[in-house]
């Protein structure tokens, strides 16, 4: 019988289950959330590029005919069914990573001085992106349920047992290129978005995978 290949190192802050309410791996969800949310929202204010998947939106929105808000909606329930067939559940992380990541976007982009020079520009953009894929790394090493994208780049890593990096910028890539042929508007911030993040994931689950508080260090995907 083949060993389950782990993608996601166990650190001491692993839930128990995928619904515990423990208060270390609830502390370290919500903060981790909260950074990606900053990160996300300073990607937002250096306005070099929405997201790749904010980009899909776009197209999707402009052929369909309605909101970009709605797009997102839609693209978020389709891409979770496919969820099913790689045997992955909702968990309380799923639920926060919506209504954490959202709270702090929207107080980073209230709060944080938006930047009009052409190097603080790519300032937050360089944070941004670094604290969106250190973020998402602490928050899935919590065991307990990803956000749609997260999910399908965990599953897809689990099933045909590939590197995250490779198949986040895979995913990345591709919907960007999506979302450009159907009206999306692309900066580069989205394209170093779209190669880079993955890869700042993967550092990141490496250094976890390595840290004196990682509970095993065999089935590495690193």
């Amino acid at each position: 019988m083949q060993k389950k290949f782990n993608v996601l190192p166990k650190t001491s802050w692993s839930a128990s289950s995928i619904w515990a309410l423990e208060s270390k791996p609830f502390g370290v969800l919500v903060i981790s959330l909260a950074i990606l949310g900053i990160g996300e929202g300073l990607i937002l204010l250096s306005d070099l590029g929405s997201a790749p998947w904010t980009v899909l939106s776009q197209g999707v929105s402009i052929q369909g005919g309605f909101s970009v808000g709605w797009a997102s909606f839609m693209i978020s329930c389709l891409v979770m069914l496919l969820w099913l067939p790689l045997k992955l559940r909702v968990g309380l992380g799923t639920l926060l990573n919506i209504l954490v990541i959202a709270l702090f976007l929207g107080l980073t982009a209230a709060f944080m001085p938006k930047p009009t020079a052409l190097l603080s520009r790519y300032l937050y953009l360089i944070v941004g992106i670094l604290l969106f894929g250190i973020g998402s790394a602490f928050y899935l090493t919590c065991h307990q349920g990803a956000g749609p994208r997260d999910g399908l780049m965990v599953g897809l890593c689990q099933r045909f047992r590939l590197k995250v990096g490779m198949v986040r910028t895979t995913m990345e890539v591709s919907v960007c290129v999506l979302g450009f042929l159907l009206g999306g508007k692309l900066g580069i911030g989205t394209l170093l978005f779209a190669i880079s993040i993955g890869w700042v994931v993967q550092g990141t689950l490496l250094l976890l995978l390595n840290w004196p508080h990682s509970l095993h260090k065999r089935n590495r995907l690193y």
